[in-house]
C-alpha cells in the first residue's frame, strides 16, 4: 500500500510517502489510521485525532469507514478551507 502525507501530516510523520505492508486485519481507513497511530512518535501525534485530517483513497476523497486494499494509494492531508 502506498501512503502519501501532505502539509503538517508530512511534517509530523517525517516523510512525504512510503510503501507499507499492513496487517491482514487492516481493511478500512480507520484500521489504517489506528495502525499508523501505533507506530508512535510523529505518527502517533499526526493520527491522534481523526477530525484533524482528511483522506483520499486512489485520489478520491474517502471517509474513515472506506474499505482499502493492499494495492491502494491512501493520502492524508489537512482539511481544505476556502473563502
Amino acid at each position: 500500500m502506498k501512503l502519501l502525507y501532505f502539509a503538517w501530516v508530512r511534517q509530523k510523520t517525517g516523510c512525504s510517502e512510503e510503501v507499507v505492508t499492513v496487517p491482514a486485519d487492516v481493511t478500512t481507513v480507520l484500521d489504517l489510521v489506528q495502525w499508523l497511530r501505533l507506530r508512535g512518535g510523529g505518527f502517533g501525534e499526526a493520527f491522534a485525532d481523526e477530525k484533524r485530517f482528511r483522506v483520499a483513497v486512489n485520489q478520491e476523497h474517502a471517509l474513515l469507514g472506506a474499505v482499502i486494499g493492499r494495492d491502494d494509494e491512501v493520502a492524508f492531508f489537512p482539511p481544505v478551507t476556502g473563502g
